[in-house]
């Protein structure tokens, strides 16, 4: 049974997350769907990250097994076309080995948030950033963050209904950026790991917004880490700024 990898884009808002719902709209059902109207059936995909309700995705990656073999261009089309009007677009097909999977040959994925600096509300890049009405220091957010790279106990930054077996995980980097965004000054956070706790990212962006605005020092996302406390995190952010941008495989099947 031929396997294909699937390059994904959409827009998280309208969906209640990349995992299938019983009774609501998710990016999972709407591509599950799609391949229905291809090859008649049930279809079970598996992806490299589950992505939460109103989480956007630039380069998630998927599976799926089809009965006869495809083209992969020809599948990528015919999926496009069944997956409209949802803001969900297969940017990549490409038929993979047999033993290849989504999630478990994944060795990192990477994660964007972006965190508009503006007092007037969002127009073009409504549902795209988090909006903060204030500037935030880039420098005291980057002393921050230091203290989170490597490997630790993330309990403080994990939800409290995450199923992860530990809370040991490596964050192998954390980099900030500010930049001239369309709508206003942006600030880019760019985190790289090999996989991520349930709310990991919002987490750690939510507490570092406090650091940030002068709420917190640097030093308090160090001792913050040292709890392993939920209690001691900072407020988890919005979900609408977060985009799922790339995922790492040893032997890439979208390389040519």
């Amino acid at each position: 049974m031929p396997r294909y990898a699937l390059k994904v884009e959409y827009n998280g808002a309208p969906f209640a997350g990349w995992q299938r719902q019983a009774d609501q709209p998710s990016v999972q059902g709407a591509i599950e769907e799609a391949l229905s109207k291809l090859q008649p059936g049930s279809h079970a995909i598996a992806a490299a990250g589950r992505t939460d309700a109103g989480v956007h995705g630039l380069g998630q990656v998927a599976q799926c097994d089809l009965t006869k073999a495809w083209d992969p261009f020809r599948l990528s089309e015919a999926l496009n076309h069944h997956l409209k009007p949802n803001p969900v677009a297969i940017v990549d097909c490409a038929q993979a080995d047999e033993d290849w999977h989504a999630r478990f040959s994944a060795v990192e994925r990477r994660y964007l948030f972006r965190l508009l600096m503006r007092r007037a509300p969002v127009t073009h890049d409504a549902g795209l950033v988090w909006q903060v009405a204030y500037d935030l220091d880039v420098d005291a957010m980057r002393q921050g963050a230091a203290h989170l790279i490597g490997n630790h106990d993330f309990t403080t930054f994990r939800s409290s209904i995450c199923q992860a077996k530990s809370p040991v995980k490596t964050l192998d980097e954390i980099k900030i950026d500010r930049i001239d965004g369309l709508s206003g000054p942006e600030i880019h956070f760019h985190l790289r790991a090999r996989s991520f706790l349930h709310n990991q990212v919002r987490s750690i962006v939510g507490t570092l917004e406090r650091v940030g605005r002068g709420s917190w020092s640097p030093e308090d996302v160090k001792s913050a880490l040292e709890a392993h406390d939920r209690a001691a995190c900072g407020p988890v952010c919005p979900p609408h700024g977060l985009y799922l941008v790339g995922v790492t495989y040893p032997d890439d099947p979208f390389a040519d």
